[in-house]
């Protein structure tokens, strides 16, 4: 897939903000403003959801993107579709090349099934989401949970699909320094899990922090 680099300078971001290793993050972008995803140390996988601004309600669509693109992988190029058919965001840039949208996010259930029931306890990427959410909520006086969520996409994360239709976590294509930037087509609000997983090799068994940045 092809690689497109961004004309845009860090040092003219009106907003930049680190993400620690395994943590939430949530926030909103503005209609024709642009969000980048930076990947600092490489191989990270970065669990992303999208709702329109104004509502929980109209959120990103995995379903509705696979099916308009006729592709599984997003890279530069790709509008993001709503459950509602509207286009969220469009991908403009991107250095690493592909990005998952079957993989799912991990949970306390899928790490035990997965792997084994000791890793029950482990933080996972459905924490996050649930963490932050609540968070959400509180700041606007409305009660988000489960409901609220949907299939993500693993920006970063390297998901073969095997010719059975099976589904395999790999090592990450991804390096120091690559990115996705995509340009808001609506007011987003965004929702991180900057994925905590050790169990399997999407960031290497070593969660790293990433960098979000806002153009206006």
């Amino acid at each position: 897939m092809p690689l497109i680099e961004s004309t845009l300078d860090p040092r003219s971001a009106s907003r930049r903000e680190i993400i620690a290793a395994g943590a939430p993050w949530m926030g909103t972008v503005r209609a024709g403003q642009t969000f980048r995803i930076l990947d600092l140390e490489g191989n990270q996988a970065v669990d992303t959801l999208f709702y329109r601004a104004d509502t929980l309600e109209e959120r990103y669509s995995a379903q509705d993107t696979i099916r308009a693109q006729g592709n599984i992988y997003l890279t530069a190029g790709t509008p993001l579709l709503s459950n509602e058919g509207n286009k969220m965001l469009t991908i403009v840039a991107d250095t690493c090349g592909r990005h998952d949208t079957l993989g799912g996010a991990c949970s306390a259930e899928s790490n035990t099934v997965r792997y084994a029931l000791d890793k029950r306890h482990m933080h996972s990427c459905r924490d996050n989401f649930l963490v932050a959410l609540a968070r959400w909520g509180e700041k606007y006086g409305r009660d988000f949970g489960k409901r609220d969520l949907s299939s993500n996409i693993n920006f970063f994360m390297n998901v073969p699909v095997t010719p059975e239709g099976r589904l395999t976590f790999a090592d990450g294509i991804s390096g120091p320094g690559r990115y996705v930037e995509m340009r808001a087509e609506m007011d987003v609000t965004v929702l991180i899990s900057n994925c905590p997983q050790l169990n399997n090799p999407c960031n290497a068994y070593n969660p790293t922090p990433v960098e979000v940045m806002v153009w206006d």
